[in-house]
């Protein structure tokens, strides 16, 4: 069990982290550098805000989908032909509700086409994950891993070549067009790989069988926008309510594209981890524990060693990748701090999410947002992009522990100290080294090295589990 996660996960992680990165740091920050801080902000923020409604497009259809599949593989595959009429009714609202609210909070008639483009563009984006929810369901993970970074990788393709070329012509407008046809051509191959693999699709409305989908899949898409809500906000309040909002929204973004990219590859890890608690629960809920253990220790030791790293070099890392940077640098701290939670979240709130508590993660969810926004609407004004990384340090914090307290309890996980206290050793560890060797030129190298002896020494990592990953002699799930 545990060997067919990992080698699954080594796979997804191996080609993102040949891709995903070249595209955030060379294309994005590249488009970024090139338009400045204002403009990009302004794209930054209006992209956010077309991801709060998200759950409009997908309606926790992917969820459904994928725990479906894992459950039921020859009931769920009939339905992808229906589900997919009925999520073009859904983008129609969608398009709707994202213009008129954007009309509402004052955007004018360039931000609005934008915003129009970017509706478009979330809409292939949740069609390209639809087809990976089947793939990750049947666990074909590698057709999975394959259709995940290459909308990337055109990306890259595309983005360098106007980089290279067209640099002093660049737009906002010019951005999102290159990713509309990258999106088009992933859910092109997408649809081939889906029709090989799984099945030929037969396209038919059916009303009563989609409204029976729609109330099924309320709690995931009620789940969905509280969830976005509370961690795509800041941006957007960031662009409405500082003075300065586009400029702050910008180097708020510089912070967070880092962020963002360790975000993917937790993504990867829940994305693998649902669909096997989603059959683990199915037959014995006890039979979670061990790969909930394996789970937590690789994914949130090594968000530690990833937080302690970032924070200690921030300042090498941001010129690495910016021209104007300095002003990223405190909230670059604070946001990379949050991931230790996201990853507490990404393991706890898959587990609850594929046993279908989704009333109590709804509710956290909800009291996140109160939080996010009243803390925001106290911070950014005075304090701008610092304000806004601070308070989403606070509100992913807050998810997370109540997350965690709820699945102990719910699920009777067994606690052991010794278990426990490797965590506040790990950090402990982290943080001693590199306080000795602070400003020591070889900083980076040791706190890597020594990061991955804390791991295997604290038992985060074993050489027997890296042994039965690369022979796969672990039984397989069935």
């Amino acid at each position: 069990m545990q060997g067919r996660f990992l080698t699954n996960l080594i796979i997804l992680i191996f080609l993102n982290l040949l891709v995903k990165p070249i595209s955030l740091f060379v294309v994005d920050a590249g488009f970024q550098n090139a338009l400045g801080h204002a403009e990009y902000g302004l794209y930054f923020s209006l992209l956010n805000f077309s991801l709060l409604f998200n759950s409009l497009l997908d309606f926790g259809i992917n969820n459904f989908t994928t725990r479906r599949v894992a459950q039921q593989p020859h009931k769920a595959k009939k339905l992808f032909g229906t589900i997919f009429i009925f999520r073009i009714l859904l983008f129609v609202i969608y398009l709707l509700i994202l213009i008129t609210s954007g009309f509402l909070i004052g955007y004018d008639a360039r931000a609005i086409s934008i915003l129009l483009l970017l509706g478009i563009n979330q809409f292939i984006i949740l069609c390209i994950a639809y087809f990976r929810s089947h793939f990750a369901g049947f666990h074909y993970f590698r057709l999975d891993a394959l259709l995940s970074v290459l909308d990337r990788f055109l990306l890259i393709i595309i983005g360098c070549y106007f980089l290279f070329f067209y640099r002093m012509n660049l737009s906002i407008e010019t951005f999102v067009w290159i990713q509309f046809y990258t999106y088009i051509l992933s859910f092109i191959i997408g649809y081939i790989l889906f029709v090989r693999y799984i099945d030929k699709p037969i396209f038919r409305m059916n009303i009563k069988l989609s409204i029976a989908i729609l109330k099924r899949s309320i709690p995931y898409a009620t789940l969905i926008v509280l969830m976005l809500v509370y961690s795509r906000i800041d941006s957007v309040l960031l662009e409405r309510l500082h003075e300065n909002g586009a400029e702050q929204a910008g180097i708020y973004a510089q912070g967070y594209r880092l962020l963002d990219a360790f975000y993917m590859f937790g993504m990867i890890f829940a994305g693998l981890l649902f669909p096997m608690f989603s059959r683990y629960l199915s037959e014995n809920k006890t039979a979670i524990y061990p790969l909930l253990k394996s789970a937590g220790d690789l994914l949130i030791g090594g968000a530690i060693l990833i937080a302690v790293i970032c924070i200690y070099n921030s300042q090498f890392l941001l010129s690495l990748i910016y021209e104007d940077y300095q002003e990223a640098i405190v909230p670059f701290q604070w946001l990379i701090l949050s991931f230790i939670a996201i990853c507490m979240n990404f393991i706890f709130g898959t587990l609850l999410t594929a046993s279908g508590n989704l009333k109590v993660l709804n509710w956290i969810s909800f009291t996140g947002i109160v939080l996010n926004i009243v803390v925001n609407i106290i911070l950014i004004p005075k304090y701008g992009a610092l304000g806004a990384a601070i308070t989403t340090f606070l509100t992913q914090f807050f998810t997370a522990i109540l997350q965690c307290f709820y699945a102990v309890k719910y699920f009777s996980i067994p606690l052991y100290f010794k278990h426990l206290i490797k965590y506040p050793l790990f950090i402990l560890l982290l943080i001693g080294s590199s306080q000795l060797l602070a400003g020591n030129p070889n900083l980076l190298l040791i706190q890597i090295i020594t990061g991955i002896i804390g791991l295997f020494g604290l038992s985060f990592l074993s050489f027997s589990a890296l042994n039965d990953i690369l022979k796969e002699k672990t039984h397989k799930i069935n």
